[in-house]
């Protein structure tokens, strides 16, 4: 099976141990493990990463992938936000929404599936984002809470047959569920 697109999902922070604090052990070696997938991916031939414009995985993810492009030997990495609507950020401190916008500035592409807010519109891009993908790459933990919009989406792909690789946002350890 041949790879290209690789959709990304993940927890918000609230649902980490160190929540918002990224200079907590735990985040670092989050995003390492996030950094050495992508890598992973990308020698599988992976080139196109879609996120979901969230707190938290979607963020990290992004900016990991933006500056893993900037080396000379991934140059040819796209970065595609995809949001649930217009404005989903209106709610967030200023920073995130920089940082949500250095994202969308410097995606190859930006697409908004929902037009209105609610959960329809959160649920619309997760799907959207798997159904545009070859392969999926999770931060989840296992856990069946059914409003996790991260459960959701994995079992989505799951129910497509897209294959799989989770990242256990607690211990870090990586696993592949074909």
């Amino acid at each position: 099976m041949e790879l290209h697109t690789c959709a990304v999902t993940g927890h918000r922070p609230a649902r980490f141990k160190w929540k918002y604090k990224e200079n907590n052990n735990g985040c670092k070696r989050l995003k390492k493990r996030l950094h050495d997938q992508f890598i992973a991916l990308y020698e599988k031939g992976v080139r196109r990463f879609l996120v979901g414009g969230s707190l938290g995985v979607d963020q990290w993810a992004g900016e990991i992938l933006l500056r893993l492009k900037e080396q000379p030997e991934y140059s040819d990495i796209e970065l595609v936000v995809v949001l649930p609507f217009p404005g989903h950020d209106e709610q967030w401190d200023s920073r995130s929404r920089e940082r949500l916008a250095f994202l969308i500035r410097h995606s190859a592409e930006c697409v908004t599936v929902g037009k209105s807010a609610g959960q329809e519109s959160f649920t619309q891009r997760n799907r959207y984002m798997v159904d545009h993908a070859d392969c999926l790459l999770a931060v989840y933990d296992g856990e069946q809470n059914l409003k996790s919009a991260t459960m959701q989406t994995v079992s989505y792909a799951e129910k497509k047959g897209i294959p799989a690789l989770f990242i256990h946002p607690d211990t870090g350890v990586v696993s592949l569920k074909m």
